[in-house]
């Protein structure tokens, strides 16, 4: 996994049962692509039919990863949040957090993250950090700041494996996809960061996320310091996930 380029579908606030099963099955018979990690996240309430789905894989392992995860760790009084301890005992094996839609339309900011992150190690699980600079910030020049602040939640840490998910807040849904120069810079710069806030001898996994598609795939996985993608829109049909997939084989 952490020798691996990694492929993660979020699915956003989309799928239904019959169409999950259909999705799902179709995956379930991918010709073998034994570099890539493959990760299905789906809403909260399809995570057990997902997971249950993904057990019988033929081909390739599957990971069930959530969205998002309640900064309250164990049981309580907190309507309509799941803890990582839940999503654990329904299989999950990587949770998104802070992916910007969380900071752009709930407010969330470093501390809420870092609660967030604490409570998925905790429990076992794989955090997937989400960090990446708003239109305003790259034109001002603090790109690299911005992201720089994100990533200062990793201090202190107790885990020697990060993984972070590099997506640039303009290039999400948008069509618009950051330059290669832009990529390569950024990606560097975040290795190197997280090695600055943990020390030597960490496990690494950046990925990229914004607009990533089946034609645009192959490109991005040649980047160096590009360990995978974190996939939108193209990750809800077979055909477009899957040759995602396959150029990551191909990398």
């Amino acid at each position: 996994m952490w020798d691996q380029k990694w492929v993660i579908g979020n699915w956003k606030m989309n799928g239904q049962l019959q169409y999950n099963n259909a999705l799902v099955h179709k995956l379930r018979t991918l010709e073998v692509q034994d570099k890539v990690c493959i990760g299905i996240t789906p809403p909260t309430v399809y995570l057990s039919q997902v997971h249950n789905a993904v057990q019988i894989v033929i081909n390739n392992p599957i990971h069930t990863c959530a969205q998002d995860v309640s900064r309250f760790g164990g049981s309580g009084a907190y309507t309509g949040e799941v803890s990582a301890e839940m999503l654990k005992d329904v299989g999950v094996d990587i949770v998104l957090i802070g992916h910007s839609e969380r900071s752009l339309y709930f407010n969330e900011k470093n501390d809420v993250q870092r609660h967030k992150i604490e409570n998925v190690l905790k429990v076992g699980l794989t955090p997937l950090l989400c960090v990446g600079e708003s239109l305003k910030e790259r034109e001002d020049g603090r790109e690299k700041e911005a992201v720089a602040y994100q990533l200062s939640v990793f201090k202190g840490l107790k885990t020697k494996h990060f993984a972070v998910a590099y997506e640039p807040v303009w290039a999400i849904g948008t069509g618009k996809v950051a330059t290669t120069e832009q990529i390569v810079d950024m990606h560097a710069f975040i290795y190197h960061e997280i090695l600055s806030l943990v020390g030597e001898g960490a496990k690494i996994r950046v990925l990229y996320g914004g607009s990533v598609n089946a034609a645009n795939a192959a490109e991005i996985f040649s980047v160096p310091h590009v360990d995978g993608a974190l996939v939108g829109g193209a990750s809800l049909t077979y055909d477009s996930f899957t040759a995602i997939i396959k150029a990551a084989q191909q990398a």
